[in-house]
């Protein structure tokens, strides 16, 4: 395989062509490398990972709060190279990611106007704060500073730098005319905008020699009007071939932020395009991401040309050892990323990366299974995701267990949650899982919906209730004539050519873009003032959602509250006026209810009982995972 033979960039060389891309990390109250954070690329490097790009480290706060890492100063070296020498242990190469700043991209400060390349534009997260312009003296301050980061992550051990040029961050506010509208050397023609970024390679190069790699991260294409083109883009790749070892290639800004940070509604190497035309238009290495989940993804893009080397981010949180079970053919060992993006709500939300599906996640030392000292009898009660985990978990622990499910397959609501043609994602889950129990020989009693006596009289240790949630149906004249949308996300029904969805949350804006496959008109009829309203989910697949809906045209009314439901039409109210919809299907998504009546009768009628994830109440596949591992975890 490709994947794994052995590459160079500059002086820098690497035993595949595995590189974990660059995510950031919550630091120390100085802003160094936490003992979770170096736990975490330490499991990586393990894993087999070549090459580890570093998330972001700041390299001054004098404009702009810290976000992640700090690398500013001499004490804040030595955690950041205890993190590269573990990684070195295993044969990985460590990239050291500095950054000016995240200019209007700043998220942790709702009160200071931030700094950007010119003033005047708004700032993405606080709308009603304007930017002040970076001065000359300013950008040669940073410049220094970059150069000076760059000297300590180089004594900390660091095999390269990459330079954070992407993403609508500070420096792309520079690249991009979009935000830059000054009138001195730093705007006007793209030499000018570059400026910035070129002077400092130069500052770097002077300061740390010639042969320190330095790798150039910059947007190639911004998929917003105004935005950069890929003409421009290729055009600022041959500007930086002659001064760097590599270009990282990113596609997408905030605005778009799904274009940059996949998510479950994107396809499969959807940056792919974008790279391959850069990487024509140069001779020095590219690296490329977006999606490469699979090993026969990511070999599939080296033997296309399209990239040298593969970036993997949110699926190295999934499996740290991703590259070690790709190398020894064992791709259905994988644990499956499945685009929810709960780790970047996590970060963004002032905590550390938390991932659905790997409970170990920036826990690597804390949360490990311990094997048990004598056997316990465990009864998990339901086959979704959180009865899954609990399951795999027990096992693994050297447990005796089972499950007992009420249906005739493994997966719960997750069928329904990955039946869509723009979510398998999701059902990849399932199959990992599934492959997981066949592994460990837990034994699955199908269609087996135990009374609360039958569980009672099994003397478990443990009862693990994972029982699901069930739609809910509103009281609603005529709500005959609807059905819930679980019955078409997985094929039990088909819909007709009008289509209306009562709810507009998660599920409803699914099933609407969904049944647009098959209909000619869907609308979904809200009674909050907008769709997705009460979702607690990442804003980029927030945004990537909306513009799915938007492409597939699908109807809107919200502030309405359906009274009437007919063979061919829903009645509504909004605004204290009556209209009508007429439709030959409508659809029910009016969220879930907890299935959990076996709670009452087995609280202290068993030794020990924990309910996890939907059984608790309706929420998310975090949930469920991570309190089934701990439910097992914390056993005795």
């Amino acid at each position: 395989m490709k994947l794994f033979s052995k590459g160079a960039i500059g002086q820098m060389k690497l035993k595949n062509r595995v590189v974990m891309a660059p995510m950031g990390t919550k630091p120390l109250p100085d802003g160094s490398y936490s003992p979770n954070a170096i736990n975490y690329f330490e499991e990586r490097a393990k894993g087999g990972t070549g090459l580890i790009i570093t998330g972001a480290n700041i390299v001054t706060t004098k404009y702009e709060q810290r976000p992640e890492n700090e690398l500013s100063e001499f004490h804040q070296v030595e955690n950041l190279a205890v993190m590269i020498e573990r990684c070195h242990h295993y044969g990985a190469k460590v990239c050291v990611q500095l950054t000016p700043g995240l200019g209007r991209m700043v998220y942790c400060d709702p009160f200071n106007p931030p700094f950007s390349a010119s003033a005047g534009t708004h700032s993405f997260w606080f709308p009603e704060l304007k930017c002040r312009e970076l001065s000359v003296d300013d950008i040669h301050y940073l410049e220094e500073r970059m150069a000076y980061s760059a000297t300590l992550a180089k004594a900390a051990g660091a095999d390269a730098i990459e330079i954070h040029g992407y993403g609508g961050y500070l420096m792309d506010q520079f690249h991009s005319s979009l935000w830059n509208h000054r009138d001195d050397q730093y705007g006007g023609s793209l030499e000018n905008r570059l400026r910035f970024s070129l002077e400092t390679i130069a500052a770097i190069r002077q300061a740390c020699g010639s042969e320190f790699p330095i790798i150039m991260k910059y947007t190639a294409y911004h998929g917003i009007e105004g935005g950069r083109e890929l003409e421009e883009g290729i055009a600022m790749a041959k500007i930086f071939e002659p001064e760097v070892d590599a270009l990282h290639i990113d596609v997408g800004c905030y605005e778009k932020w799904y274009k940059a940070i996949s998510t479950v509604y994107e396809k499969d190497a959807h940056q792919m395009k974008i790279t391959q035309a850069v990487k024509q238009a140069v001779n020095i290495a590219v690296i490329g991401q977006g999606k490469l989940n699979t090993p026969e993804l990511a070999e599939s893009a080296l033997d296309n040309g399209w990239v040298d080397y593969v970036g993997l981010g949110h699926q190295l949180l999934a499996d740290p050892h991703w590259a070690k079970k790709a190398k020894a053919g064992l791709s259905e060992d994988i644990v499956p990323c499945i685009g929810c993006n709960e780790c970047l709500l996590s970060g963004f939300s002032g905590k550390h990366y938390y991932c659905a599906v790997n409970p170990l996640c920036y826990a690597e030392k804390d949360y490990q299974l311990s094997k048990a000292d004598q056997t316990r009898k465990v009864l998990v009660v339901g086959a979704g995701p959180g009865g899954m985990e609990a399951a795999i978990a027990a096992s693994e622990r050297g447990f005796s267990v089972e499950i007992w499910e009420k249906s005739g397959q493994l997966g719960g609501n997750l069928h329904a949650a990955g039946y869509p043609s723009f979510k398998h994602d999701v059902l990849k889950l399932i199959r990992y899982m599934q492959h997981r129990i066949e592994q460990l020989q837990i034994p699955v009693h199908f269609h087996k919906a135990p009374t609360a006596q039958e569980i009672i009289a099994g003397h478990y240790d443990k009862v693990i209730l994972a029982t699901g949630s069930k739609s809910i149906v509103p009281p609603i004249a005529g709500i005959e004539h609807a059905f819930v949308a679980d019955d078409y996300l997985t094929g039990k029904k088909q819909c007709g050519k009008k289509v209306v969805v009562i709810g507009g949350g998660l599920v409803g804006c699914e099933t609407a873009a969904f049944m647009q496959e098959r209909a000619e008109e869907v609308t979904i009829i809200e009674r909050l003032g907008d769709i997705l309203a009460t979702v607690q989910h990442c804003k980029n697949n927030d945004l990537s959602l909306r513009d799915l809906l938007s492409e597939r045209q699908i109807k809107i009314v919200a502030d309405a509250s359906v009274t009437h439901i007919t063979p061919d039409c829903v009645i509504y109210e909004k605004e204290g006026q009556r209209f009508e919809i007429s439709c030959d299907t409508v659809i029910i998504a009016a969220g879930y209810r907890a299935n959990n009546s076996l709670v009452d009768e087995l609280e202290d009628k068993v030794d020990s009982l924990s309910v996890v994830g939907d059984a608790v109440s309706s929420r998310r596949i975090l949930d469920a995972v991570h309190e089934a591992y701990h439910a097992i975890r914390v056993m005795e």
